[in-house]
């Protein structure tokens, strides 16, 4: 391993100074990034008298904004074209869902709430844990008091009613 040189050295140095001019330039999310480009520039770079490393290592930095500026101007540019040449997205029509699909999606959240209902308090407490909560299984089962095996059934019971009522749904 090779001792540290004097830029890599200013690197570190000045590394906050660097992020910050970076997000003032409205590098946003990808400050980091061109930060660790700046790093890898100055770390690959050949050894020799720099004489303002601070200096350097902000024009650097300046010059992999502009790149980046460009790059993303430049991919937006392709986009707007190839969203033209495909007959794409249509301005004038809204991504959001109809007021029909807004409607039959309620329906259908009714339906599995009340399809989980049916099957008891403990079912569909412990579905909802397990899949809106995002609570792992054995957490569950030290929450109700059950055993693992008991959420696993829970679950399986829970699953096999909706996929009945989506393929009841399927079927209308």
């Amino acid at each position: 391993m090779s001792a540290p040189t004097p830029l890599g050295l200013a690197f570190h140095e000045h590394r906050d100074q660097l992020l910050r001019f970076l997000r003032a330039r409205g590098a946003g999310d990808a400050a980091e990034d061109l930060l660790q480009e700046v790093w890898i520039k100055v770390s690959s770079a050949k050894p020799g008298p720099i004489a303002s490393p601070k200096a350097y290592l902000f024009s650097t930095a300046n010059r992999l904004m502009i790149d980046h500026y460009r790059s993303a101007k430049q991919a937006a540019q392709r986009e707007r074209n190839w969203t033209e040449a495909s007959g794409g997205a249509v301005t004038d029509q809204s991504d959001a869902p109809s007021a029909e699909r807004v409607v039959l999606g309620q329906e259908y959240a009714l339906l599995a709430q009340r399809t989980l209902d049916e099957l008891g308090p403990r079912p569909a407490a412990i579905f909802r844990r397990h899949r809106v909560d995002e609570v792992p299984q054995r957490k569950i089962a030290e929450e109700f008091g059950v055993s693992l095996s008991t959420v696993e059934s829970d679950l399986r019971r829970a699953y096999r009613a909706l996929a009945e009522l989506k393929e009841r749904m399927d079927e209308v």
